[in-house]
């Protein structure tokens, strides 16, 4: 078989296709009130369109291919997308990143369709602040999406936290104690100074380093590191003893991850991307 080798000799096995890039929260380090300039409909590709793409990337060797957004599960029909891509031989691994917002009445039929796992982004656990954080977002939805999510089957589930310095950084011990009670990997994420909302994100910057002290305080001799050939991702984490759960943290800031990076990103309109910094 063909591979898939870039100019940096990185072997892309990985591909993140964007179905929309709308989405249903306005997350202040994501977008700005001020430049959101979402596609219209006939300016995306189709499901059918995605698939044949996804065929031809799977034969130069790549094998996984995530839903993202915007926020994917505003996409009509998703779990037909998902179907088509199950049904290409190549493809191992579908996951989907989400705000779990839509997820909760849909979450086993995704499963069923070949969605399994799930990436889900939540920012605090304080219902006031989180509606703050995304401009509109409902805690308890998704929470419920979570849930739902956990009761599918899909596994393994990953949180994502964005840390933000002065906004959320206080709720790091709490996200942790959320994650091992409900047997789930956590990931804290640094906010990356991409785009116009990027601004804001040099604001309130946490760093990885300050991330890292604060786990290694919370849970004292309890850390195992994971190797990095185990988790193939920008992620550098540790599995919590006595629990089911990882703790790590993504610092594309602090300590990037190119060197090893495997994935290149489709968007919604059809253009390759290989690097959220292109944008």
């Amino acid at each position: 078989m063909k591979q898939l080798i870039d100019p940096f000799n990185r072997n892309i096995t990985y591909l993140r296709v964007s179905v929309t890039d709308h989405c249903n929260y306005r997350c202040h380090y994501c977008r700005d009130e001020d430049h959101i300039t979402d596609t219209t409909r006939n300016e995306i590709l189709s499901y059918e369109e995605i698939a044949k793409i996804v065929r031809l990337f799977s034969e130069l060797g790549v094998t996984k291919v995530r839903l993202t957004g915007g926020e994917p599960l505003l996409r009509k029909d998703i779990l037909s997308l998902a179907l088509m891509l199950g049904e290409i031989p190549a493809i191992n691994d579908i996951p989907i990143s989400t705000n779990a917002h839509l997820l909760a009445p849909i979450a086993s039929q995704l499963k069923s369709a070949g969605i399994n796992r799930a990436n889900i982004s939540i920012d605090s656990l304080d219902k006031e602040r989180f509606n703050q954080i995304t401009r509109g977002g409902d805690l308890d939805k998704v929470i419920q999406g979570i849930d739902a999510a956990i009761e599918s089957g899909m596994s393994p589930i990953k949180l994502n936290m964005v840390v933000m310095r002065g906004v959320n950084d206080d709720e790091i011990e709490a996200m942790i104690d959320f994650a091992i009670g409900r047997k789930l990997d956590i990931r804290f994420i640094e906010t990356m100074p991409i785009g116009t909302a990027g601004i804001d994100a040099v604001d309130h910057h946490y760093s990885e380093a300050d991330i890292l002290k604060r786990i290694h305080t919370h849970l004292p001799d309890r850390l195992i590191t994971i190797k990095s050939k185990q988790t193939a991702g920008p992620a550098k984490g540790y599995l919590i003893e006595n629990t089911h759960s990882s703790v790590g943290t993504i610092s594309a800031v602090s300590n990037n991850f190119c060197s090893s990076c495997n994935r290149v990103r489709l968007t919604a309109k059809g253009q390759l991307i290989l690097c959220l910094g292109q944008k």
